[in-house]
């Protein structure tokens, strides 16, 4: 039942906010522009720390994305505390517009590719204006990793998965900021019969400000799945982003291995009470191929 109500929402709200769009427009139009102009920078960067956030890079920038996690803190003295371990995600994203970014990355759990679409449909306006940004989300993964030995006979589609989410954040003060993240995961290929082909999850985060520079951040998946909640564990990250100039630090704590939807809100095996806290960063580095300022973070 609560799978059939999530995917109601996840099929009508983009919808009804599309309906609701003109008229909320125009109230905000008749506004005074001092009290209804557009509200920028609700997150410090485009991830809040595993999961993206309603941000879209600026028309014709060029963000460069290094997404890094080492191994678990329970790994022990010997491994360094997990600092001998380590996962790495490359990425590029585009801004065709100041609205409709691109973007793909290489993971190097399961040697994964993946792409995506993300659309900023609606955003935040002070005064009367529009109370959210709503952002829509798309993404493919692939995994290249070769199959082993007796599970050579899959074919291409079993490598593939996808993920959508619509993005609803909210600036409620220059300080302080909430997104909500409504998720479904495809998988083509799930290792047995009771496995759940669709994964549903609600996300939700938070960053609050501390200087103009630095802002500490939180983000949690909830697993709305019945089986899939018994095999994985919801993800919980925890984050500090340092900004400067052209280039975004975040600093994160998380219970999840992998960089893409796929694995951070679907096939998470983390525990934080049994210290399986995987430490890590993110940097990104943007390029103005255009010629124009950079965007405000």
């Amino acid at each position: 039942m609560i799978k059939k109500w999530f995917l109601l929402v996840m099929i009508c709200l983009p919808t009804a906010f599309v309906q609701a769009q003109d008229e909320l427009l125009k109230i905000a139009e008749a506004s005074d522009s001092a009290t209804a102009d557009y509200v920028t920078g609700t997150f410090k960067a485009t991830r809040l720390a595993n999961g993206h956030t309603v941000e879209t890079n600026s028309d014709g920038v060029l963000l460069f994305l290094i997404s890094h996690r080492f191994g678990t803190l329970n790994s022990g003295a010997y491994e360094l505390f997990g600092l001998d371990q380590a996962t790495i995600r490359l990425g590029l994203e585009y801004g065709v517009t100041d609205l409709l970014d691109i973007g793909i990355g290489r993971s190097s759990v399961e040697k994964t590719f993946d792409g995506f679409v993300k659309y900023k449909l609606l955003q935040q306006r002070r005064g009367k204006g529009w109370p959210v940004t709503l952002t829509l989300f798309s993404s493919a993964a692939v995994r290249s990793q070769k199959w082993p030995e007796e599970e050579n006979n899959f074919e291409f589609r079993h490598r593939l998965a996808y993920t959508q989410q619509v993005l609803i954040a909210r600036q409620f003060t220059e300080r302080f900021s909430l997104q909500l993240s409504p998720t479904m995961v495809h998988h083509n290929l799930v290792p047995t019969r009771r496995d759940e082909n669709n994964v549903y999850a609600l996300g939700g985060g938070g960053r609050f400000k501390i200087t103009k520079r630095t802002s500490f951040n939180a983000e949690y998946f909830y697993l709305l799945s019945d089986q899939t909640r018994q095999d994985f564990r919801n993800g919980l990250s925890l984050g500090f982003d340092i900004e400067t100039g052209g280039h975004v630090f975040q600093l994160i704590f998380t219970n999840a291995q992998g960089m893409v939807e796929k694995f951070f809100v679907s096939q998470n095996t983390g525990y934080w009470s049994n210290g399986d806290i995987y430490f890590g960063f993110n940097i990104s580095r943007v390029f103005d191929l255009k010629g124009k300022e950079n965007q405000d973070w």
